[in-house]
């Protein structure tokens, strides 16, 4: 038996702002519990909701050494679906109205605090992890705090660590000053091999340099990131990195995502009567949002969150064009004010073929993937991306750029072949996502035998976190026969 312990900053079903959360909360339910006890550490955040605080009980509290004071360090714990959790306490550092804040310097301060601290309650909780799975640069103190704090103290001293990438772009980086006197770490950790960052500290670099093993959340992505465009600035380490670096690609939780059973949706469907209960939906979608009724004309997806990094400048170019076209748009998202602007324009001009949804709902967001013809994700980058895989799971056909976890996931339609469950480009380029957008369009209209075929193929396909996580077991008996 291993013991496996995450270190994440949020995690279903306690805190959740993105999809870090769901891969925290969904993978270590999947590892096989015959071999790995797999428990996970987070903070006890204050906003957390309070039918999940009520879950929690109160173990014990000590203090720590942190920064030049003495910290108070509170553990809970609460066991949910099997797993265990334990939340440590700090009304200092978790006493916000939401996880993050918009303070870089405190965030950093919060962050390696928690870094510490989930180090330090593994003797009071009585749990010796072999292995010591950390996400993102939140976490990426770990692994450096367990090199250097930690190695004197024999616990410790057999334990290894991963760091996982979940988004590149993220680092924690700060004036490597206030981060040394943060830390405490001796000078000898800033420099340009281990913490140091033109000139700054980063927290994600100290992880990826420390770190026993490195993964990230598709296997092109691993790729692209060892290249300057994709790299931020960390390309040179990565490729340095190569051989203990590695791509696995994210599941979803099928129970969560089903057609079958979704409480969401208006007409349950499965992989049978698809082309019946889809049309239904899509019916019911359209007099939800006040699009024009007509069950033959093809519905284009987007829930996302509306950045430059999903493509949606790509969209800007070509939305009027695209909206000549017979198709209708249902978005579905918040960001930044320029494109929920051009969504809100857009819905003005073509109230009949344009819904633009600037908020997020999750009932929502499942009545789109099952009501909508096609899913559209254009994204500059995309390390892995969920959406698309749920696309697939309810039968609704992405169109993606081909890049990260799209391209790994997505299989382009080869008419010569009759194979693919979706459509792609290469280029980031509008007028050629335009021209894929319009490729599906012609299968839609003049070949739906050939359409039904490939919902076929897209549904069948398994994006399960049970595949995800027999690739994670067999990296964590690699780390430790």
């Amino acid at each position: 038996m291993k013991n496996i312990l995450f270190v994440a900053s949020e995690g279903v079903p306690f805190i959740k702002t993105g999809g870090l959360a769901d891969v925290v909360g969904s993978l270590p339910r999947d590892i096989d519990h015959r071999y790995f006890d797999v428990r996970i550490v987070m903070p006890k955040y204050a906003c957390m909701a309070k039918e999940m605080a009520d879950k929690l009980e109160y173990v014990t509290n000590f203090y720590m050494d942190f920064h030049w004071k003495r910290e108070y360090v509170g553990i809970f714990k609460a066991e949910v679906n099997g797993i265990i959790y334990y939340f440590i306490d700090n009304e200092y550092y978790f006493n916000g109205f939401k996880p993050y804040g918009d303070d870089v310097k405190f965030e950093i301060e919060k962050f390696a605090f928690f870094s510490k601290a989930a180090l330090s309650i593994l003797p009071v909780v009585e749990f010796h992890p072999d292995i010591v799975h950390c996400h993102d640069w939140q976490t990426g103190l770990v692994p450096v705090y367990l090199k250097e704090r930690f190695q004197a103290n024999e616990f410790y001293r057999s334990m290894k660590t991963i760091m996982t990438i979940h988004n590149l772009k993220f680092q924690g980086r700060w004036d490597k000053k206030v981060v040394k006197d943060l830390t405490g770490l001796p000078d000898y950790f800033f420099t340009p091999d281990k913490l140091e960052m033109f000139g700054d500290a980063d927290l994600l670099k100290g992880g990826i340099v420390y770190a026993d093993a490195i993964t990230t959340v598709s296997e092109t992505y691993a790729e692209e990131i060892k290249s300057e465009f994709y790299g931020e600035g960390l390309n040179g380490l990565l490729k340095s990195r190569e051989n203990d670096l590695r791509g696995i690609v994210n599941g979803i939780d099928y129970d969560e995502f089903n057609p079958s059973t979704d409480k969401y949706i208006d007409y349950k469907y499965d992989a049978i009567n698809f082309r019946k209960e889809k049309v239904r939906n899509k019916r019911a979608l359209q007099k939800e949002l006040g699009l024009a009724q007509d069950d033959k004309i093809m519905m284009i997806g987007v829930v996302s969150r509306l950045t430059d990094q999903k493509g949606f400048d790509l969209i800007s170019c070509v939305m009027d064009e695209m909206c000549q076209d017979a198709v209708q748009f249902v978005i579905l998202g918040t960001g930044t004010e320029q494109y929920e602007n051009m969504f809100r324009h857009y819905a003005w001009k073509y109230g009949d073929k344009v819904s633009a949804n600037i908020y997020y709902s999750e009932a929502l967001s499942h009545k789109i993937y099952a009501a909508s013809d096609a899913f559209l994700m254009p994204s500059l980058f995309e390390p892995c991306g969920l959406s698309q895989l749920m696309s697939l799971r309810y039968g609704t056909l992405p169109i993606v750029r081909e890049t990260g976890g799209l391209k790994d996931t997505v299989q382009p339609y080869n008419k010569f072949e009759s194979t693919g469950t979706g459509f792609s480009f290469t280029n980031y380029n509008a007028h050629e996502m335009m021209q894929t957008v319009r490729s599906a369009e012609a299968l839609y209209y003049d070949n739906k035998r050939e359409w039904n075929k490939m919902i076929d193929r897209a549904m069948a396909v398994d994006f399960s976190w049970k595949v995800s996580a027999n690739k994670y077991q067999e990296m964590y008996d690699w780390l430790r026969p």
